[in-house]
C-alpha cells in the first residue's frame, strides 16, 4: 500500500486527538525521563506555539503532528509526534524528508531538540541529525544544511 503523507493546519478543534496523540507518543518516554506530566502540563505543551501545529495526514487519517518554526538562524522542529500504530512505517522518515526539502530550499539548517532516551534519536542519526549539545533530559540536534541536502 503507497502512503501518501500530506498536512494541514491544526485547529482547536483537533485538541482532544492531539492531547490523546502525545499522552500515547511521549508518556513513556518523559516517565523514562522522571517527567510524569498532567492533562493541563500535556495541554500547555500542546497550546504552546499552536500556530505552528500541522498535523499529519495519511491518506487522509490524522496520524501525527508536526511542529515546525522558522527561526532566524534555523528551521525548528518544535514537536513531531506521530501514533505509536504508525511509527516504524517509515512515516516519520518520509516527513524527515520533506522537512529536509524545506530547509534546503530556505537554506537553513534544521533543529531539534530530544528526550535522551527517546527511540526517535535513531531516526533523527540516520536522518543525518548530530548532537550538538545536551542537557540532564535532552539533546539538541541539528542537521547542516550539507547533511539535509545528501541524506
Amino acid at each position: 500500500m503507497k502512503i501518501g503523507i500530506s498536512f494541514r493546519a491544526a485547529t482547536h478543534l483537533d485538541v482532544d486527538f492531539l492531547l490523546e496523540l502525545r499522552k500515547l507518543s511521549m508518556d513513556q518516554h518523559l516517565n523514562v525521563a522522571g517527567l510524569f506530566m498532567s492533562d493541563g502540563q500535556h495541554m500547555d505543551r500542546i497550546n504552546e506555539f499552536f500556530e505552528d501545529s500541522l498535523i499529519i495526514l495519511v491518506n487522509r487519517k490524522a496520524v501525527g503532528l508536526l511542529k515546525l518554526a522558522l527561526l532566524q538562524h534555523s528551521l525548528h522542529i518544535r514537536q513531531f509526534q506521530l501514533m505509536p500504530e504508525f511509527q516504524g512505517l517509515g512515516i516519520g522518515k518520509k516527513v524527515l524528508g520533506m522537512v529536509k526539502k524545506k530547509a534546503v530550499k530556505l537554506k537553513r539548517p534544521i533543529t531539534l531538540n530530544v528526550l535522551l532516551k527517546n527511540k526517535a534519536l535513531t531516526l533523527y542519526r540516520r536522518s543525518g541529525f548530530k548532537v550538538i549539545g545536551e542537557n540532564e533530559l535532552e539533546y539538541q540536534m541539528k542537521c547542516s544544511q550539507e547533511d539535509c541536502a545528501s541524506n
